[in-house]
């Protein structure tokens, strides 16, 4: 993939951001779905414990499970196919009869059964009420998939969870599934900001503020997310996506700020940084680069 870079681009978007701070703080939502924790759909109550653990990590686009036996009794049916998936319950159990005990007499020993749950997007025809949550019908974008597939060095991204994060230590992205979005550009965008962060892996640039590991709202953790944040406005220029409002990252950007008092000058900072980290991503050497060590002894 060839790519043509000008130093236009930085400038006129980090030039668009700090405009954009001047103007004040923004409202900033989350561009994927939230699913909730994992619940019995009919009952509306959450899982718990090991069930939790075991049902949350299937990342379907609905968190809401039924038993066969409800699935059928809402008029529905499972599809071809699907497979079952285990939850446990603990049981009382009358000592001397083993039977089931369904009051508080008697000696009682818990015994630990199990049953077999399927989401709610495994099954077909059920209720219009019971598919509660809206999934878009998004498309891969070519331009935006060339840019993950050359990277250098690319991390492997998964799609286990329905949170984004960049893993440093097991050196991996998880992202929402791409129907999770409000659009494919926010699909895009959003793992442009983690591809940013795994750039600063140590095997990679080596970043000082993603490698040395600081506690959430910390300065160089800040640092770091304006770095993500402001790399992904960067590479979706690149992409040709950008959308003309730079509301969300804006408002992404200002929340990190107010953590640094907002000294503008750490946009600026972070901005190199960016620079230098969406370079690596597009395999491109730039000599001025340089100026990103120059402005950590000045700045940080």
């Amino acid at each position: 993939m060839e790519t043509i870079i000008t130093r236009d681009v930085y400038d006129i978007v980090t030039n668009r951001i700090i405009q954009k701070l001047e103007q004040g703080i923004v409202p900033w939502k989350q561009p994927w779905k939230d699913i909730g924790v994992p619940r019995n759909l009919i009952t509306q109550r959450p899982y718990r414990g090991m069930n939790f653990l075991l049902l949350s990590t299937l990342c379907y686009e609905q968190n809401e499970f039924l038993t066969f036996k409800q699935v059928q009794d809402l008029g529905g049916r499972v599809k071809k196919g699907e497979k079952a998936h285990l939850v446990i319950l603990w049981v009382w159990i009358d000592e001397d009869s083993n039977k089931r005990m369904r009051d508080v007499k008697g000696r009682k020993i818990p015994l630990l059964r199990y049953y077999f749950v399927f989401n709610a997007t495994q099954c077909t025809g059920l209720p219009a009420r019971a598919v509660q949550l809206e999934t878009k019908q998004n498309d891969p974008i070519e331009r935006c998939e060339e840019i993950v597939r050359a990277m250098p060095n690319r991390p492997n991204i998964v799609h286990n969870e329905n949170e984004a994060y960049y893993h440093p230590l097991a050196d991996f992205i998880n992202m929402p599934k791409m129907q999770m979005f409000e659009s494919s550009q926010s699909y895009y965008s959003t793992l442009f900001h983690e591809l940013i962060h795994s750039t600063g892996y140590e095997g990679r640039l080596n970043r000082k503020e993603l490698v040395e590991q600081t506690n959430f709202g910390s300065e160089l953790y800040s640092i770091e997310e304006l770095t993500a944040e402001i790399g992904s406005c960067y590479l979706t220029s690149y992409a040709g996506i950008a959308m003309n409002d730079l509301t969300n990252s804006v408002a992404y950007l200002q929340g990190w700020l107010n953590r640094l008092k907002n000294d503008n000058r750490l946009v600026v900072y972070a901005s190199a940084h960016a620079q230098k980290a969406v370079d690596y991503i597009l395999n491109i050497k730039h000599e001025d680069n340089d100026v990103v060590t120059h402005l950590q002894n000045e700045v940080v």
